[in-house]
């Protein structure tokens, strides 16, 4: 009889502790789930910047995403702390926690550095979702960042999973702060006096013939070398996602007036 009643009370006490077990866990993962939500309350206090000017989307979507992951991963691991908790004492379990920590940061260093780059993309801004990037040798669209990895899109259409850690440059073309535009020609030897003037002056009136143009083009010879014909190149900046527009009304304007000047282009 009293078996039976040690059994009885030790079978309530178990139940107890997986109902305890459940219910955290249960906590951890509605946390999880609601973590994009909370991301946006905590987003919404600071979607202004110091200057007063709202926050870009991409930067916004980074952020909730970043945020999102944080507080998915820290309501887990409290759940886990707290499960510990209800079978070993605060002392030993503390002793626990630095010993695991330590181990933990010798055999998942590169994990370890997932997390941290994650972190410090709170903070810092080197891409954002939606720009287009180049990332260990890769070229694509950001389209998902989170704590440990960031996912990029590639132009033949492959999903790349890239490792936070493993990102030691980040080459952004998203923001530049200009297009090239530029546009080679060959003029016959004679006609370089003529020429060179006229393209020096074409490129001061082309900053408003044409709006998209940034500042008048530089004429250079890139090769340097004297012949029957003369390359020149004209080195232009157009505004940032403009230059492959720009080129062909580039051309154009510059072999009309150098038709009208009577200036030959070469073969």
């Amino acid at each position: 009889m009293l078996t039976q009643l040690v059994y009885i009370l030790s079978a309530d006490v178990w139940w107890s502790y997986a109902l305890r077990l459940g219910l955290l866990f249960l906590l951890a993962w509605l946390v999880s789930r609601l973590s994009g939500h909370l991301a946006d309350r905590l987003l919404g206090v600071g979607q202004m910047s110091k200057e007063g000017r709202q926050m870009r989307p991409e930067r916004y979507q980074t952020l909730r995403s970043l945020i999102a992951s944080t507080i998915t991963f820290a309501g887990f691991v409290i759940a886990m702390i707290l499960a510990l908790s209800q079978f070993i004492q605060a002392e030993t379990l503390i002793w626990m926690v630095g010993l695991f920590s330590a181990a933990f940061g010798l055999g998942a260093r590169p994990l370890i550095s997932d997390f941290l780059i994650g972190i410090s993309y709170l903070f810092e801004d080197p891409f954002d979702v939606g720009e287009k990037v180049e990332l260990l040798g890769v070229e694509g669209i950001v389209e998902k960042v989170n704590l440990r990895t960031t996912a990029l899109r590639a132009p033949s259409g492959e999903l790349l999973i890239v490792p936070n850690g493993e990102i030691r440059m980040v080459r952004n073309f998203s923001r530049g702060l200009f297009s090239p535009a530029t546009v080679s020609l060959k003029i016959a030897a004679g006609d370089l006096p003529e020429a060179i003037p006229l393209l020096e002056a074409l490129g001061r009136e082309a900053v408003v013939l044409l709006p998209n143009l940034l500042e008048p083009w530089r004429v250079i010879s890139e090769s340097g070398e004297m012949g029957q014909q003369t390359e020149l190149t004209l080195l232009v900046k157009a505004r940032f996602g403009s230059g492959a527009e720009m080129r062909p009304r580039l051309l154009a304007l510059v072999h009309e007036r150098l038709q009208e000047a009577d200036i030959q282009l070469g073969s």
